[in-house]
């Protein structure tokens, strides 16, 4: 079990490190092309595409198109995934990509509906560029709320026992 422990903490450390830098990163590189093309308000994907003229020149829409679908592709396992795990946390399911369909039913079908909501979301006709728009709205306002939580009770030495977080991953946490 401490071998285990510590290769997720390893995991948790590079996992963290990866997305800081690359939430800096794009931070920077978006604000920097934006502003430089006089770009401040963005409502559709033709708006995100000419934006990245400057940087892209005439390869900027296949750029954008490359890009939104590499997000789609990492997005809908990551998020339907996540969804799964939390429903079965929640309510005791037997969860995991490594279980069988029989024993976890329940842990796919949320894969399932998640992946169906995100189709019929698209076939209905919901800009894509408004609903990412929301969704970063509701993450920004999210997230930094969640993140707390989690460091607040990763932090009590009476639930975590010998896994309490230390200094490390409270600066890395934190900084996030």
């Amino acid at each position: 079990p401490l071998r285990r422990v510590r290769a997720v903490d390893r995991d948790i450390y590079l996992g963290m490190l990866y997305a800081i830098g690359a939430m800096f990163f794009l931070i920077l590189t978006t604000g920097a092309t934006l502003n430089a093309a006089g770009q401040t308000e963005i409502t559709t994907a033709a708006d995100a595409a000419a934006a990245l003229k400057p940087l892209a020149g005439p390869l900027a829409t296949l750029v954008f198109a490359v890009g939104i679908i590499g997000t789609g592709v990492l997005a809908i396992p990551i998020l339907t995934g996540s969804a799964a795990y939390a429903f079965a946390e929640c309510f005791g399911w037997t969860e995991g990509l490594d279980s069988r369909f029989r024993e976890a039913w329940r842990f796919y079908a949320v894969i399932g509906c998640g992946t169906l909501i995100g189709i019929v979301l698209t076939l209905v006709g919901i800009d894509p560029i408004r609903a990412l728009i929301w969704t970063a709205q509701l993450n920004g306002i999210t997230a930094p709320q969640l993140m707390m939580l989690f460091l607040i009770l990763c932090n009590d030495r009476d639930l975590m026992g010998p896994y309490v977080n230390g200094l490390g991953k409270n600066l890395i946490g934190g900084s996030a």
